[in-house]
C-alpha cells in the first residue's frame, strides 16, 4: 500500500483530494493542517517524514493571499519559498516524491499574446507571485524526483476563493462591478485533484514543471456572468478596468496557461471552464 501525505490538508484543494480517496483503497493518505504540520517549520518537516516510509507528498499548504502578501511579505516567502524547500530536501532523504502546486502569478502577463508555456521566463510583478517561484526555484536546487503543478483562477466548493465570493454577493447585493480587462482560465480544483491523482496512480516518473488549467479563457467579468447565468441569481454586473479597482497589488493582465506538456505525458484532457464549472455547481445544488 502507498502511503501518501497531504500538506494543506484543510485548504480546497486538498478537501477536494480527500473527496476522491474513497475509490483509491490500496492508498493511505494522511491529511495534515497547517496547524498540525507548519511547513516552515524545518525540523518538524524532517521529522514528519522521516519517520513515516510516504511514498508521495502533495503540498497543498500555501499563503494565497495576494493582497495580505504584498504587507506581510516575511510570511509569505516563509511559507511559499523556504516551505517547499524543506520538503523537497525532507523528501529527497526519504526517497519520498514531491508533488507541489504553484501558479501563473509567475509570469508578469504584460506583453504575452498567446498560452504561456513551461520554458517561458517567469517574471512576477507581486509579492505573491515572486514567493511562489521562490518555492519552485528552491525545489528544483534540491531533488529532482518531483512535479511542480502551476495552475490559475484555481475554485472549488471549499474554502475562500472568487467563485464563494461571487455566490456570497448574490445574496447581498443587486448590482456588482467586476474586472474585466485581466485574462485567464478559471480552473476547478477538483479537475487538478484528479490530475494529481492520476500522477499518483500511474507511478509517474516524468518529473518536473507542468502547467495545467481549464481549457477556454475569459475575464474575471465573463466568469462572473457564467457564474450567475449557472446559478440563475439576479444581479446586475458591470465591466470595470484595473486601474478602477482598488487595490495595492499589481496582477498580470494574462495569465493563459498551456497545457500541452500535461496532455501528453498524462494523457489528460481538460475540460472547458464552463463544463468544469457547470459540475462544480451542480454539486453545489
Amino acid at each position: 500500500m502507498k502511503s501518501i501525505l497531504v500538506t494543506g490538508g484543510e485548504g480546497q484543494l486538498a478537501l477536494c483530494i480527500k473527496d476522491r480517496i474513497s475509490f483509491y483503497d490500496d492508498y493511505k493518505f494522511i491529511f495534515k493542517s497547517s496547524s498540525e504540520l507548519d511547513i516552515t517549520n524545518e525540523s518538524l518537516v524532517h521529522t514528519v517524514i522521516k519517520s513515516n516510509s510516504f511514498d508521495y507528498c502533495i503540498n497543498c499548504a500555501a499563503y494565497t493571499s495576494v493582497e495580505k502578501a504584498e504587507k506581510e511579505q516575511k510570511t509569505a516567502f516563509e511559507v511559499n519559498g523556504n516551505g517547499p524547500k524543506y520538503l523537497a530536501e525532507a523528501c529527497k532523504l526519504s526517497g519520498t516524491i514531491l508533488i507541489h502546486i504553484s501558479t501563473d502569478y509567475v509570469f508578469d502577463g504584460i506583453n504575452k499574446k498567446k498560452p504561456y508555456i513551461e520554458t517561458d521566463i517567469a517574471n512576477p510583478i507581486n509579492v505573491y507571485g515572486l514567493s511562489k517561484l521562490k518555492g519552485e526555484n528552491e525545489i528544483k536546487k534540491s531533488y529532482k524526483k518531483h512535479f511542480i503543478l502551476r495552475t490559475s483562477w484555481l475554485y472549488s466548493e471549499y474554502g475562500n476563493n472568487f467563485l464563494k465570493t461571487m455566490l456570497s454577493l448574490s445574496k447581498k447585493k443587486s448590482e456588482i462591478e467586476v474586472i474585466n480587462d485581466q485574462i485567464g482560465a478559471p480552473t476547478y480544483a477538483g479537475d487538478l485533484a484528479d490530475l494529481i491523482l492520476k500522477i499518483i496512480i500511474s507511478s509517474s516518473k516524468s518529473y518536473g514543471l507542468y502547467h495545467f488549467s481549464s481549457s477556454g479563457t475569459c475575464s474575471w467579468f465573463d466568469f462572473a456572468v457564467e457564474i450567475f447565468n449557472q446559478t440563475r441569481a439576479s444581479i446586475i454586473v458591470d465591466r470595470i478596468s484595473s486601474a478602477d479597482y482598488l487595490s495595492n497589488v499589481k496582477r498580470p493582465h494574462y495569465g493563459v496557461l498551456d497545457n500541452t506538456k500535461a496532455k501528453s505525458n498524462f494523457n489528460i484532457n481538460n475540460k472547458n471552464w464552463r463544463d468544469s464549472l457547470s459540475s462544480m455547481i451542480n454539486k453545489l445544488t
